[in-house]
């Protein structure tokens, strides 16, 4: 057996569980087994990214847990970093041609 966390937050909480598992387990069956769902029921760990400190694991059904992983699951984010940056600097540009 190994331990391992898993950590969600949610808009309003977030919880961190410390477990112990099999070797070899895989990462989607370990967040299963966590129960991290019985207190996020809206959870759907089929689709939901997730990642191992901060490191997005591609196949969750493949790659497996190692003693004192910490097991991170992520929300969709509700806009585009990227897309709110370049609202911004269009937004700043805007201002700066409005003062001359």
């Amino acid at each position: 057996m190994i331990e391992i966390e898993v950590v969600y937050a949610s808009v309003d909480r977030q919880v961190l569980r410390t477990f112990s598992v099999q070797q070899g387990t895989s990462v989607r069956a370990a967040l299963k087994a966590s129960g991290i769902t019985d207190a996020f029921p809206e959870l759907d760990l089929a689709t939901c990214p997730v990642g191992i400190f901060g490191k997005v694991v591609t196949d969750p059904d493949r790659q497996v847990v190692q003693a004192g992983d910490r097991l991170e699951i992520y929300r969709p984010l509700l806009a585009d970093p990227k897309e709110i940056r370049r609202l911004r600097a269009a937004k700043a540009a805007q201002a700066r041609q409005s003062d001359q």
